[in-house]
């Protein structure tokens, strides 16, 4: 059954049976999406208690402070001490946010641009090039973060121990790359750990820009869906004793563990950049939710509880992920292409179909009623050198959904697999 062995007559043979199924997909008139990596309905449910565990007004008065008041930029002491214990800082290189940590990320860069960063000789905007290093395949939104201000955005691969730190060194001597973006644990869409080596070497970076900055967004620091828990180590620190105390901002939320639309969010760094940030952020806003801030701290209490409730998370995502894996080793690690990682956290599986096939096959996913990732989301520009990569979210639809769209996906692959094979014989 492998394709690459196959003559062109048995190709032919081949691809009438599977576009006869193709066809037969069709009929079903399925409208399932994979797009985005959305907990699902589920998993919601599963923290429904949240919505009630602050009902008393008395409560809303803790430390000393009314949460349904004006003040405490940073965040109240409780959540700030709250994301302390879950990131292994201190909660005085905090700051808490609203329910978006792609929002603090935005703020970051934007504030880089309009007034610089601790280290910058001049805002970013009066730079004459501003360029920024994307691993890929990495996460679509924190790119168009970047080229939304116009940077140069810089492809760098990504290896089985995070971003290819040779390369990374070697872009860094340039003083007008900027940054980088890392998504250090089960990385997105790849599902890789960053290495010690890697985080090390991320920290000692020479770069020649003094403003260069390290994107660090944990956002599956405690997302384990097979085996147990896995410790990260506390970047701000190792920055710190690596001589670059400032280079790195670390952020999180608690949109996967909670709810995605109403969560709290959190950015930490070193002091110095902490004070920093709250000195510009005191024009643009008084304080963030504190009674938000305050409901999930007395929901997910510190880092054990959340630690809990993200195994009540496993068992939903588990399943679904297993299914993935078993349908892409079944259908198609048989055919002779392809290659995926299988992930232990996160919410992606990232697939590496026939060159210059992904567009065409999520064409006909479309085609199907089946909406994925756009191919070549996972780059910089939305643009795949290799029209290879596919990320697969499994999260969203219930695994009877998923198994149907799972069905469509390895059909419509193994289309656009013998098409191209086809073209060459």
């Amino acid at each position: 059954m492998n394709y690459l062995n196959m003559t062109k007559e048995q190709l032919q043979a081949h691809y009438d049976a599977v576009y006869a199924h193709f066809l037969s997909c069709k009929e079903q008139k399925l409208k399932l999406n994979m797009a985005r990596g959305k907990p699902a309905a589920s998993q919601l449910d599963l923290v429904n208690d949240i919505l009630t565990c602050l009902v008393d007004p008395k409560e809303c008065l803790v430390d000393g402070i009314d949460a349904r008041n004006y003040g405490e930029l940073a965040g109240l002491p409780a959540a700030r001490e709250y994301w302390a214990d879950v990131l292994g800082c201190r909660p005085e290189q905090t700051i808490v946010g609203g329910s978006s940590s792609l929002n603090l990320m935005y703020d970051l860069i934007s504030r880089a641009y309009t007034h610089g960063l601790t280290h910058s000789e001049r805002p970013w905007s009066k730079e004459d090039v501003v360029k920024f290093l994307c691993p890929s395949p990495g996460y679509d939104r924190h790119f168009k973060v970047t080229e939304s201000f116009g940077a140069e955005l810089i492809t760098v691969p990504m290896t089985a121990e995070g971003p290819d730190m040779d390369v990374v060194e070697q872009y860094v001597k340039d003083p007008q790359v900027k940054g980088i973006w890392c998504v250090p644990k089960y990385s997105n869409p790849d599902g890789i750990i960053y290495s010690d080596k890697t985080i090390d070497r991320l920290a000692n970076l020479k770069a020649a820009a003094p403003d260069f900055t390290i994107m660090w967004d944990n956002a599956y620091c405690v997302h384990e869906f097979c085996g147990e828990y896995v410790e990260f180590p506390d970047i701000i620190s190792i920055c710190k004793k690596a001589g670059n105390p400032d280079m790195v901002y670390e952020f999180a939320s608690t949109s996967k563990i909670t709810f995605p639309g109403a969560g709290i969010s959190v950015v930490a760094s070193s002091e110095a950049n902490i004070a920093y940030m709250l000195d510009i952020m005191g024009v643009q806003i008084i304080s963030y939710d504190k009674i938000n801030q305050l409901r999930h701290v007395k929901y997910l209490k510190n880092k054990a509880h959340t630690l809990e409730i993200m195994k009540k998370h496993a068992t939903v995502l588990g399943p679904k992920f297993q299914m993935v894996l078993d349908m892409l080793d079944k259908e198609i690690a048989p055919c002779g292409f392809g290659n995926w990682v299988a992930p232990k956290g996160g919410y992606f599986v990232s697939f590496n179909t026939m060159p210059g096939t992904a567009k065409r096959a999520l064409a006909l996913c479309k085609e199907a009623g089946v909406v994925m990732t756009g191919a070549g989301a996972t780059f910089p520009y939305g643009k795949d050198p290799q029209d290879s990569n596919i990320r697969i979210a499994p999260s969203l639809p219930p695994v009877d959904e998923l198994e149907k769209a799972m069905d469509v996906f390895c059909t419509c692959l193994k289309l656009a697999a013998l098409e191209k094979l086809m073209e060459t014989k």
